[in-house]
């Protein structure tokens, strides 16, 4: 995994912007633990930072290919392309040589040799960029779901962009401006597919290719969902699904690194540890190393709430037994929770606030724990997502509410009747943003985006419409903040369930065959139950944990007040003050109400990034 900048600049030689270029590359050293490396000619100018994956040796970057001596294309590049040893046969037979065995040398020829429809070759989680010299023109791609984050500013002469918004804020020509859209962005739980925080700012939409010439830009698609008929019976998805996993956990296994996997103890992330553990075993002869994250005595002392009904350990543990798993419990301590700089650092890996509050902050000690031991690690991410596992998923009220099933799930959460992380701003801001008309009016375009097949029935189509919606407004939120709390420490996060042919494949499943034993996920739990013990399969989803010490909720309180007293606070002035007072007044309230504490922590994340930014709020 790496960190990729640029700049492209046709009214002027970029050779005297060395230094730019390096303090952009530079704000991304966390992603490239590994090396640097920088290339300058002409208009253009492109910073890499690298943690190695595959070819140790040489895979550095940029990397360029030449022919008598002149450069054709040069390229930096991040993420994975896991079809690259078949693309290269292909590439060989047509005449290409390589000088190294590193999938970004495949991508870059695979370019030379078939233009920019090469993309739809390319089969992983990545995100590059390709500057061509004979063109002059530069070519950006980001993998079909965007697993990978690629940011870009379009200048009058031509463009910036970098992995995450950091590295375009240190150029000059960007300054980081926050007007009323950002500000949606930024407290919205449904993301607007390219739109940035920052003015000024976008992201290269998933499944998109972006072309910058003299003659300006174009955005391209080069994947998109596609209706198609299903002609399997419930048997048959099964089987096909189990067949689809055991060939995606395979190839994801491959890495010059240590490797792991995360595990929850859920469904999803046990399936995909005992498909791993198979492999590795068969292939290797070796154990896969698992981790779990957990707190001090959690299990112990554990209490239900809305959304969680049993901690993770003990299921973990269960699974690593039946597995044979070396298994790596990492229990962290309140201590490590309420810590300042850890909080200010998990700000910095996002670029913004967050009202996942200590979710992100356990979630980005979690990779800083795993990454001490592996490089790579596969995570169950996006399961839910295409397997139909969210309870707003399968509640009629919410998914005729005429807008996204889970912000109308929102209202109804103790604490939040502003919405998640929101209780603590000012109602005049929350009123100017007109987040409930904004949900409902991009619903309804999100909605008329979504392939159909002809003769749907009305609830299979509300059904494909909330399987839309879901994967390109909920879903690359949730990507993005799993590769920035994990490339923080430059650990590389693979989620198997984001494969486009998994997806595509169950876009296409009819609903009914996903609930057909009348729970969720019904075709993964069938397809996987020879794997994993029956005490998991039966499990109820529970979402990542949340602390529930009361020593950390005390804490809140307590730099809540800090805040309030010091008139200096930037984030004061789009506060409710009135509601700061009683919620400091009301501390053992909300001990074990994480929803409530997330007000608390928002309004925290909101003051320093206000301050650690220097955020100017156009609004």
């Amino acid at each position: 995994m790496c960190g990729i900048v640029g700049w492209v600049d046709f009214g002027r030689d970029l050779a005297g912007e060395a230094p730019t270029l390096r303090a952009m590359t530079e704000t991304l050293a966390k992603r490239g633990v590994d090396a640097r490396g920088v290339w300058i000619r002409g208009h253009a100018a492109l910073g890499h930072t690298r943690t190695s994956i595959i070819d140790l040796a040489g895979g550095a970057q940029p990397l360029t290919v030449e022919e008598d001596g002149r450069p054709l294309a040069v390229i930096v590049y991040n993420g994975e392309v896991y079809n690259f040893k078949q693309l290269r046969s292909e590439l060989e037979a047509c005449g290409q040589r390589f000088r190294t065995r590193s999938d970004t040398e495949v991508v870059l020829r695979a370019y030379l040799e078939w233009g920019t429809g090469f993309a739809e070759r390319l089969e992983g989680i990545f995100a590059f960029a390709i500057w061509d010299v004979r063109r002059e023109e530069l070519v950006l791609v980001r993998d079909r779901l965007g697993v990978k984050p690629l940011f870009y500013s379009v200048r009058p002469d031509g463009v910036l962009f970098g992995s995450e918004p950091k590295a375009l804020l240190a150029n000059r020509l960007v300054r980081p401006v926050v007007d009323v859209d950002g500000l949606r962005e930024l407290f919205a739980t449904a993301k607007r597919p390219g739109q940035a925080v920052f003015r000024d700012m976008a992201e290269l939409r998933p499944g998109h290719l972006l072309t910058v010439g003299r003659d300006g830009v174009t955005d391209t698609t080069y994947w998109r969902l596609e209706a198609r008929p299903h002609t399997e019976d419930v048997d048959g998805t099964v089987r096909h699904v189990r067949s689809l996993l055991e060939e995606i956990v395979l190839r994801e296994l491959v890495a010059d690194v240590p490797l792991c996997t995360a595990l929850s103890g859920g469904v999803d992330s046990s399936a995909l540890t005992a498909i791993a553990a198979k492999w590795r075993w068969q292939l290797e002869g070796e154990r896969v190393r698992t981790f779990v994250t957990t707190f001090d005595e959690y299990a112990k002392k554990f209490q239900p709430d809305d959304v969680r009904f049993s901690p993770d350990e003990p299921y973990a543990a269960e699974v690593s037994r039946h597995l044979g798993t070396d298994h790596v419990p990492i229990v962290l301590g309140t201590a490590d929770l309420m810590d300042r700089e850890t909080r200010r650092q998990v700000l910095l890996a996002q670029d913004m606030p967050t009202t996942l509050g200590d979710m992100d902050t356990s979630n980005y000690l979690t990779s800083r724990r795993i990454k001490s031991h592996s490089t790579v690690a596969l995570a169950g991410e996006v399961a839910d997502e295409i397997f139909g596992g969210y309870n707003w998923m399968h509640d009629p009220e919410l998914l005729n509410a005429g807008t996204f099933p889970w912000t109308a799930n929102e209202p109804r959460q103790p604490g939040s009747p502003k919405g998640q992380g929101r209780g603590l701003f000012d109602s005049g801001l929350m009123d100017k943003l007109e987040l409930g008309v904004y949900y409902a009016d991009h619903f309804q375009e999100a909605v008329a985006e979504a392939p159909h097949q002809d003769g749907e029935s009305d609830g299979e189509r509300r059904m494909r419409d909330v399987a839309y919606t879901t994967l390109t407004w909920w879903l690359p939120m949730l990507l993005d903040r799993g590769d920035r709390l994990s490339m923080a420490h430059g650990l590389e996060l693979r989620v198997p369930y984001a494969d486009h042919r998994l997806v595509e494949y169950m876009y296409n499943t009819p609903w009914a065959f996903k609930t057909f034993d009348g729970r969720e996920k019904s075709i993964l739990r069938a397809a996987v139950a020879d794997l994993v013990p029956e005490s998991v399969l039966k499990r109820t989803k529970s979402p990542w944990p949340v602390t529930q010490d009361p020593a950390y909720a005390a804490m809140l309180h307590e730099e809540l007040r800090d805040m309030l007293a010091d008139p200096s606070s930037p984030a004061l002035p789009f506060l409710d003050t009135a509601a700061m007072r009683r919620t400091i007044d009301e501390p053992s309230s909300i001990a074990h109400e994480w929803v409530s504490r997330m007000n608390i922590e928002m309004a925290l994340e909101f003051n320093t990034w206000l301050e650690t930014y220097g955020v100017e709020l156009a609004i």
